[in-house]
């Protein structure tokens, strides 16, 4: 037996690197099962001749440049913790036994060379090429208490519980394969490899606009918790995972904290989160754990990690997130951020539209990452010929964003019209305005002035549009989406309700999660479907509606955008509804002087009218919407161009009859 106190050392000014460590270790590990053959095969020796020699040569070559901390055949971890590579990270983190460590090297051998796994095979009864815990007690354990002493870690001890180490096999428990864990080799050789099921992300941490954030008691609480290493799992909540997921990160990197992201699958594996924390351990970083919810709003668990020996960040929906583990829980909250924490953010991350913080915190209420992802579209966009002003190529970066998100049943609509093309009364028309300003003035009236502190939906606007079809009710909507340079999302009623129970939620819930993720105005259009009576509870259909209507009403308080609800028939909205709604403007018919700017504004500068076409005529004498207004003067235009003459007279009669039959209306004159 070779001499165990025999020391070789490398330079001691340039530390082994993760590679070299491991091939030493493995190698000097080699020199020990060469004499263990030797040993134990006696007179038979001479039939692995081969794997003999190749033992040797590696032990040589170990031995001759052994690295710090690794002694002929046994490996210690370096006791200096600033230089530690990935194996010796591993060893203290997990305290290790000198017995454990041997065991991870035999099972890692035969990742590290095809000849260790070709000896592993010939000494295989099945002919694997995998060293059997038979081997490792031949190996490791010369007296009868050091059997039970392998029988006992590979049950119990840390290197098995925490994933580690893989025990593999149907046979006697001596017959059971060894090999590391999924990927831990490659990463005990600094290359980046992680379980297949292992999902990462990959995104900065941004922590402008965070300070009020960071400073709040539960935050300053987990981020002590980071700093120190502690053992203990830290739940962010927010409304979505993916800001809590942000947030988390901006909370690790301001710890002094590297992390790693990762998604946590619906339907784990067993034992996912034990190869998870050992890949975090041997990478020195924090796993920060995004839950997957596939299947809509329903809870999910959060990963155990009882093994894992320091923090873990989980991030979850809020109410949606459920941890049940021994260790220490830490909660942390997300709320949506202030005006001033808006203004700072922008300014830091758009530094050349600091002037316009004040307007862009108002119109874009975005995360910090959000913000930095559309600044980062935004130079993209200029760098290679954007030359649209600032703020406009700014509200298109997030228009394009925004077409990313969109679900089914909702189409999102560039808007185009203005407040030019919108004939109404004088008082609905304000009311329109007032509502923009709502939106626009929030940072002033409740952030600066302290109006509705603390208010559930304080700063969502939700609007009712009630009135006969084609008076404007859409058209409007595009307006204010516009004014507040932000896209419409009109909703698909028939796409949303299903017949399934818990259905309508999880399609309501896709809705308001694109609105909230492109800052657009929401419009459910014929919303009656939606936003009808409740009914006395006479089945489980009742009651199943009756619980979407609740659903419906807590997401419409959370939602801090726009929402227009359209109705032709302003009666059959549940007064719930009615009592959340900021602004409720009536669309009634347009009275003659009306028509007659609607038909000014649907017809062009430059369409050819005939002398005989008198608009203020065609307004007296036809009480008809906008919207006929518009589909008359256009079919009027189509009939003169193929009659190749000037739109005529002829032409806007015939069209507003075809619109009257359209629309199942006698055709008939205003009198009088």
């Amino acid at each position: 037996m070779r001499n165990p106190q025999t020391i070789h050392t490398l330079d001691a000014r340039r530390p082994p690197s993760a590679s070299q460590e491991l091939v030493h270790a493995v190698g000097m590990l080699a020199g020990r099962l060469a004499d263990c053959l030797r040993r134990k095969l006696g007179g038979e020796a001479e039939g692995v001749g081969a794997a003999l020699h190749f033992l040797d040569n590696a032990f040589t070559q170990a031995s001759g440049a052994a690295g710090s901390g690794i002694q002929a055949g046994y490996w210690r971890p370096e006791p200096d913790k600033s230089h530690q590579t990935p194996l010796q990270k591993l060893s203290t983190s997990l305290q290790l036994t000198s017995l454990e460590t041997d065991l991870l090297l035999l099972a890692g051998m035969a990742e590290e060379h095809e000849g260790y796994a070709e000896i592993f095979r010939s000494l295989h009864v099945s002919r694997r090429p995998r060293p059997t815990v038979g081997l490792a007690a031949q190996l490791l354990c010369e007296h009868g208490d050091e059997r039970r002493q392998l029988r006992d870690l590979l049950a119990r001890g840390a290197c098995a519980s925490a994933g580690v180490l893989v025990i593999d096999g149907d046979g006697p428990f001596f017959d059971n394969d060894l090999h590391p864990g999924e990927g831990l080799w490659e990463a005990l050789h600094g290359v980046d490899v992680w379980p297949r099921q292992v999902e990462r992300i990959f995104s900065p941490a941004v922590t402008h606009g965070l300070e009020d954030w960071l400073a709040e008691a539960d935050t300053a609480i987990a981020q002590k918790a980071l700093a120190g290493y502690r053992r203990c799992t830290i739940l962010v909540m927010a409304e979505d995972e993916e800001n809590a997921f942000h947030r988390a990160a901006a909370l690790a990197r301001t710890a002094g904290r590297e992390w790693i992201g990762l998604k946590w699958p619906a339907d784990p594996r067993p034992g996912l989160d034990q190869i998870i924390g050992v890949h975090a351990i041997v990478r020195g970083c924090v796993p920060i754990l995004r839950l997957d919810y596939t299947d809509g709003p329903r809870k999910v668990a959060a990963p155990p990690f009882n093994q894992y020996p320091g923090p873990v960040m989980v991030c979850a929906r809020t109410g949606l997130g459920g941890v049940s583990n021994d260790r220490p829980l830490l909660s942390v909250g997300v709320a949506r951020l202030s005006a001033e924490s808006l203004r700072r953010m922008w300014r830091r991350i758009t530094p050349d539209l600091g002037h316009r913080a004040e307007i862009l915190a108002a119109r874009y209420p975005l995360e910090p990452h959000q913000a930095a992802q559309i600044a980062g579209d935004l130079a993209f966009r200029q760098d290679h010929g954007d030359a649209s002003p600032r703020l406009e190529g700014m509200a298109r970066a997030i228009h394009a964003r925004a077409a990313t998100v969109l679900g089914g049943g909702v189409q999102l609509v560039r808007p185009t019209a203005g407040w030019r093309q919108l004939v109404l009364p004088t008082a609905q028309l304000q009311q329109l305005k007032d509502a923009v300003n709502r939106l626009l003035l929030q940072g002033k009236v409740l952030d600066d002035w302290r109006f509705l502190e603390g208010r559930r939906g304080a700063r969502g606007v939700r609007m009712l549009f009630a009135g006969p079809p084609g008076t404007g009710k859409t058209l409007s909507a595009e307006v204010l989406a516009r004014a507040l340079k932000v896209d419409l999302l009109q909703v698909d009623i028939s796409r949303v309700v299903s017949k399934w129970i818990g259905e309508t939620e999880k399609n309501l819930a896709q809705v308001f999660d694109a609105a909230e993720a492109a800052k657009a105005v929401v419009l459910f259009d014929e919303a009656d479907a939606l936003f009808g009576k409740r009914t006395e509870v006479a089945d489980a259909h009742d009651r199943y509606a009756n619980l979407e209507t609740a659903y419906l009403l807590s997401r419409l308080e959370r939602f801090d955008g726009l929402v227009i609800l359209s109705t032709n028939l302003r009666q059959n909205i549940d007064p719930a509804f009615m009592r959340r709604l900021e602004f409720t403007v009536e669309f009634a018919p347009p009275a003659r002087k009306e028509r007659l700017a609607l038909w000014q504004c649907h017809l062009p500068p430059h369409a050819p009218l005939d002398d005989d076409v008198d608009l203020d005529a065609l307004a007296g004498q036809f009480a008809i919407v906008g919207g006929l207004i518009r589909n008359a003067a256009v079919a009027a235009a189509f009939l003169a161009a193929a009659d190749e003459t000037p739109i005529g007279r002829r032409h806007f009669l015939a069209a507003i009859r075809r619109e009257f039959e359209k629309s199942g209306l006698p055709y008939r004159e205003v009198r009088g």
